[in-house]
This record gives C-alpha cells, structure tokens and sequence, in this order.
C-alpha cells in the first residue's frame, strides 16, 4: 500500500510517501510497525493524538481496518482561518 506522509511529519521522516508491505490489520498496527522501523519513524508516531489519519482519502480513526485499503495518508490537524 502507499502511505502519506504531510507537513512535520513528512519531515521527521524524510519522505513524502513510500509503498509499504505489511500485514498491519488496523492503521494503529501500522503504526507499530513503522515506529519500530526506525528512529524517525519512532519521532514522527511518538503522540498520535496529534495526528489524523485518512484511509483511502477519507478521514477516520487509527482503529480502522486495512484489508483491501490502496492508500494512507498521515497528517497534523488542519486549521481553519
């Protein structure tokens, strides 16, 4: 699957986007795989409260499911203005 990654975390990480294996279940198991991955990944998943996720480009939570998911995208919380 690819996954996305915006704004600081993109940073942390050092990538945009990347196509991952993974037999990940939910996307918080995803995440557990990717912070063990590597220190940077380890920085940019340290506080997932201050994450939103999005599944397949809609918005939902890390409990959601991934079979059959094409893509995730990782971002900060927008703001309005």
């Amino acid at each position: 699957m690819q996954v996305l990654y915006f704004a600081w975390v993109r940073e942390r990480i050092g990538l945009a986007k990347e196509t991952v294996d993974t037999g990940a279940a939910t996307v918080m198991d995803l995440v557990t795989e990717l912070r063990a991955r590597e220190e940077r990944y380890a920085a940019a998943f340290e506080d997932i409260s201050a994450l939103r996720v999005a599944v397949d480009q809609e918005l939902t939570e890390f409990d959601a499911p991934l079979a059959g998911v094409r893509e995730v995208a990782f971002f900060p919380p927008m703001t309005g203005g």
